[in-house]
């Protein structure tokens, strides 16, 4: 009985599964959403999915190394720039138009 109760470990299989449904979500906040700052968070989740599939594949595939994880490092510093360029291009918009719904930006057409 006791041996039934046993938890599993995760294969590869699971986290890529995670990392899918992670970022479908991402995705889909991206193309349904019209604030801004929703479709920021939306492409964090999909870089966020794809540093899970680094940090999986590291894992299971070459566990020695350390590759995966550097590489999810940069991943997370690159999302860190992105965020940072993101905020300050809609704040500095927000305060010309007052506004951050995405469909009504029409800055350039000026």
């Amino acid at each position: 009985m006791i041996e039934s109760l046993s938890l599993h470990k995760p294969h590869i299989e699971h986290w890529l599964v995670l990392s899918a449904i992670l970022f479908a979500i991402g995705l889909y906040g991206l193309l349904s959403r019209r604030n801004a700052i929703g479709i920021l968070m939306a492409i964090e989740l999909m870089l966020n999915s794809a540093i899970l599939n680094l940090a999986a594949f590291n894992r299971f595939v070459a566990p020695a190394s350390v590759d995966g994880q550097i590489m999810a490092l940069f991943v997370i510093a690159v999302a860190a720039a992105e965020a940072v360029v993101g905020m300050a291009i809609f704040v500095a918009i927000f305060r010309y138009r007052r506004i951050v719904d995405v469909n009504r930006m029409d800055l350039m057409k000026d």
